[in-house]
């Protein structure tokens, strides 16, 4: 291993720089394990908008190059810390209806949009407007995923007889997630249950029930 890629210890204001060669090494899991949890503690500290690598760096007593190494910048060590503290994807919500079903996936998106990933997509989206940012990496990481999700939902639907396959479409499968965000975007945190019960009752299952 590197030598910028043993630990380096964190120390108060005003002392001096301590040597990273002198501190025990951390490898695989531990060192990863240290990484997101001092990324996650920078978050909640300091939010997105003022995340370092060199405050994460020192945080977790760990070099800079150490996460150059693995992500390209915050935004993706970010995300990776987010889905470590998340673990394993939720399945897809099974309630035996469509109206449960949507309300499942929806509340899941709003929870995570009520804490440090609504933090993390306001950053993302402010950071966008004035630099290059990796958009396409939260795009990958959440949007794709709860569409995927979203999708299973709708498929159900159609085989329990709920719905008509040919409401199965790109732009009613994003359609509630869409709104929810929205929502978040201008009010923002938390959202109310009564929004999200809104938008399938008095959005999407009439868009998705009328006929062809």
């Amino acid at each position: 291993m590197r030598k910028e890629e043993v630990a380096m210890e964190s120390q108060p204001a005003g002392a001096g720089p301590v040597d990273h060669r002198t501190l025990p090494r951390r490898r695989g899991e531990t060192l990863y394990a240290a990484i997101f949890e001092a990324t996650l503690a920078e978050l909640a500290d300091v939010g997105y908008a003022r995340l370092t690598m060199e405050r994460v760096a020192a945080r977790a007593r760990t070099s800079k190059a150490s996460l150059y190494k693995r992500w390209p910048g915050r935004a993706d060590l970010v995300l990776a810390a987010l889905r470590h503290r998340r673990g394993a994807p939720s399945p897809t919500p099974d309630t035996g209806g469509l109206r449960g079903d949507v309300l499942a996936l929806l509340r899941d998106g709003a929870a995570q949009l009520n804490g440090l990933m609504g933090e993390v997509i306001r950053g993302l989206m402010a950071e966008g407007l004035r630099e290059s940012t990796p958009i396409a990496t939260v795009r990958t990481s959440m949007f794709d995923s709860r569409n995927r999700r979203m999708s299973e939902v709708l498929d159900r639907a159609v085989k329990r007889g709920e719905i008509p396959a040919h409401a199965v479409t790109p732009q009613h499968i994003a359609l509630a997630p869409a709104l929810v965000d929205h929502h978040f975007l201008f009010y923002g945190a938390p959202i109310p249950d009564h929004v999200l019960t809104e938008i399938v009752d008095a959005v999407l299952l009439p868009l998705l029930t009328r006929p062809a």
